[in-house]
């Protein structure tokens, strides 16, 4: 292999998810920096690869960044990895990622298991088009006001969220979303892996029956209804103008909030 950087996806769950050609990759490394080296070196033993790692992770990533850069530069071959699924979904690389674009060094991505991806074909949700969001804000107060501005959006939203936190964003998504469709993915690949469907209270309700809720949750929010219409498309786009878009994104916002084309919404602002 020539000296890139190497994004190397790894099982978020199911072991026998890690694609042939990312194990070519770790194989041949010069070096693997992992968001956990013991969680990484678990997963490298049981395949059988002898690779030298290093930690790479929140705590070290501005350090970390400058002497993989380094490596990178003198002709090395390195992989990243995260615990599970793609790095930089939700987890560091961003600045390692950048620092080799910047360098010219060759960013190459090595697809595979993705929890986002997984729940959504699972789910049940609209398919054509979705937003993921990575973590909700931890506190209530936040939380409800993120979701909130996502009120108005008609695709599918996708979130991770902690366990402990699960009961509580429910309880958020009724009171700020109303009665939209929800999903609770739970250990996607693994042994107890199940879906969770109904609308939120109806989801919190089935959770909130259990001694404990446990494991790794992808949540999807599934598409809400277009939003009424309180003034007329014309005017809507006029108020979108004047408020400083450009007359063709006032009418992309107007087609989005209204489910509507964008070739409709400017057939009936020109007729």
């Amino acid at each position: 292999m020539p000296a890139s950087l190497y994004l190397v996806a790894t099982p978020i769950g199911n072991l026998e998810d890690i694609s042939l050609r990312a194990l070519r990759v770790l194989k041949e490394a010069d070096v693997i920096a992992c968001e956990d080296t013991r969680q990484t070196g678990k997963l490298l033993a049981h395949f059988g690869i002898d690779r030298p790692t290093v930690s790479y992770h929140e705590h070290n990533e501005a350090a970390r960044t400058q002497e993989l850069l380094a490596r990178l530069e003198a002709g090395a071959q390195v992989a990243l990895v995260s615990d599970a699924g793609s790095p930089l979904i939700s987890d560091p690389g961003y600045r390692l990622v950048t620092g080799a674009i910047a360098a010219g060094i060759p960013v190459v991505p090595v697809p595979g298991a993705s929890a986002v991806l997984s729940a959504l074909v699972a789910a049940g949700l609209p398919t054509d088009a979705f937003r993921f969001g990575g973590f909700l804000p931890a506190k209530s107060t936040q939380r409800r006001k993120a979701l909130e501005s996502l009120r108005a959006e008609t695709c599918t939203l996708i979130f991770y969220e902690a366990p402990h936190r699960i009961l509580d964003t429910l309880t958020d998504i009724a009171a700020s979303m109303g009665d939209r469709p929800v999903v609770v993915a739970r250990e996607l690949t693994k042994f107890y892996e199940e879906f969770l469907r109904g609308t939120a209270e109806q989801v919190r309700v089935q959770l909130a029956a259990r001694p404990a809720v446990k494991g790794e949750i992808t949540l999807l929010i599934g598409k809400g209804a277009p939003m009424a219409a309180t003034t007329s498309i014309e005017e809507a786009v006029r108020e979108l103008e004047a408020s400083g878009l450009a007359r063709m994104d006032a009418i992309k916002q107007v087609a989005r909030d209204r489910g509507l084309s964008k070739r409709d919404v400017y057939k009936t602002i020109s007729g």
